[in-house]
């Protein structure tokens, strides 16, 4: 087979992998799988230059989280904190939504954010049941502080993940770089949803009683499996903090920290092994054989030499280019083929410009890819998870509804990825990262303000008074 031959087959074959997968007509899995095996069969790749495409890396992590999240989903420590945070809220709405919002931000960025959601969602139906209003505007909330949680860090969002593996960037690269950025885009994003749903948000104060008498202490299952399900993990995360000085890669931390703990578990494995999503496990690897056939037949190369021309061999309208393509790109279709695409061009850019510190593409890839699944119902696989989950229970969540909620503030949070990296880039790392987090910490005050303020104006509003006169 000629070499415009092969160039032509690739680019078809990936095309059409792409459309299908976009489609949602056949699992992703299979059209990937049959993706690359088409690869294959064609002698594009050989097996051995196929094997060698798979990123092993990335797929060793998502399998060593997904059997520590699997163990530990049995203890019930998510409704636990589900719950506990809805009654540190004293039951009001919209303090229960920021509540439980935090909490799926931050356990989306220590472990990932579709089990995140698979936990919370029950809990929050419970919640929303006892008071006696629309579980939609909390659920909304979780899906984008799921996505904005999983930027954070290198394990909380798959592309987080490829992009470590493929860059050698670490846990704390992307904690220390992203964080403050992912802190202040958290807040804004609460606080706009607070004033979007305040109207909505309204429960009797009896209502709001039931939830003071919930007992959070109820939902642990097993207490001493959590006690060693919760030191796995924090050995774990210190893993992942200190992998780069201890020159191990992050799928090794991962897998040592799922084998000690089946190991503490003293139960039949099968079960853990249950927890893997195994459908997303090959449908990675079939999505690395057809990106590196891709590669191999020199597209990508060809694509990042277009993208020279286009920016001139700038890196800041690269990374612009990059941020705003992938945040736009990701809320129409799934952001792992996306990524599994921008990694290698990202790279052939580099190799191509002389350019050697290739972090503000990498953070630009990131911020766009993770922050953009937020813009529609399909834009990530928690989104989807979610609508799901609520269609069964009777309340559905449109495309449209979702999208002119989600939307706006997804380009809200593009925005400030925009300031962000542009001050990152121009200003040195170190002191962006600290007057980032000082405009985090100084939001966080005046949102709450604010909040508290319009909640009072409500309160006092003669509709409202009216409402609670014809309920007493």
């Amino acid at each position: 087979m000629s070499e415009q031959t092969q160039v032509i087959l690739a680019t078809a074959v990936f095309l059409l992998t792409y459309a299908v997968i976009v489609s949602e007509k056949i699992h992703r899995t299979v059209v990937a799988l049959v993706g690359a095996a088409i690869m294959v069969l064609t002698g594009i790749l050989n097996a051995e230059e196929a094997t060698h495409a798979i990123d092993f890396n990335t797929i060793g992590l998502l399998v060593g989280m997904m059997i520590i999240v699997g163990i530990t989903r049995q203890t019930g420590v998510f409704e636990y904190l589900a719950i506990k945070a809805a009654r540190q809220a004293r039951g009001e709405p919209l303090r229960i939504m920021a509540a439980l919002s935090l909490v799926t931000a931050v356990t989306s960025a220590l472990l990932d954010n579709v089990t995140t959601v698979l936990l919370i969602v029950p809990v929050t139906f419970a919640i929303a049941n006892q008071l006696q209003i629309s579980p939609i505007p909390f659920l909304i909330a979780e899906i984008i502080a799921s996505n904005i949680g999983g930027t954070a860090t290198l394990i909380g969002d798959p592309p987080n993940i490829m992009i470590g593996s493929q860059t050698g960037l670490g846990f704390m690269d992307f904690v220390i770089n992203l964080t403050p950025v992912v802190a202040v885009i958290y807040i804004l994003t609460i606080f706009m949803l607070r004033l979007i749903y305040r109207r909505q948000l309204v429960a009797r104060p009896e209502l709001q009683e039931k939830i003071l008498h919930l007992n959070e202490k109820d939902e642990i299952k097993d207490p001493v499996l959590l006690k060693k399900c919760l030191v796995v993990l924090a050995l774990t995360i210190a893993g992942f903090v200190l992998h780069q000085y201890l020159h191990l890669e992050s799928s090794v931390i991962a897998l040592s920290g799922a084998s000690l703990l089946l190991l503490l578990n003293r139960k039949d494995p099968e079960h853990a092994l249950q927890a893997v999503e195994w459908p997303v496990i090959f449908f990675f690897a079939g999505l690395f054989v057809v990106v590196g056939a891709l590669e191999k037949v020199g597209v990508i190369e060809a694509v990042a030499r277009f993208c020279l021309e286009v920016t001139g061999g700038e890196m800041v309208p690269a990374a612009m280019l990059i941020l705003w393509v992938s945040a736009i790109a990701s809320a129409f279709v799934d952001n792992i083929p996306f990524v599994a695409t921008m990694i290698p061009l990202i790279q052939d850019m580099g190799r191509l410009g002389g350019i050697t510190d290739l972090n503000l593409l990498w953070w630009s890839l990131s911020l766009g890819a993770c922050l953009g699944g937020n813009g529609t119902i399909i834009g990530a696989s928690a989104n989807v998870v979610v609508v799901g989950m609520a269609e069964k229970r009777g309340y559905p969540i449109t495309f449209l509804g979702y999208m002119k909620v989600a939307f706006p503030l997804m380009i809200m949070s593009i925005v400030v990825s925009t300031v962000y990296l542009l001050y990152w880039h121009y200003e040195h790392e170190p002191l962006s990262l600290v007057v980032t987090l000082g405009a985090a910490a100084i939001l966080a005050v005046i949102t709450t303000l604010l909040s508290n303020v319009l909640l009072r104006r409500e309160d006092r509003s003669p509709a409202r008074t009216l409402s609670k006169y014809k309920e007493a």
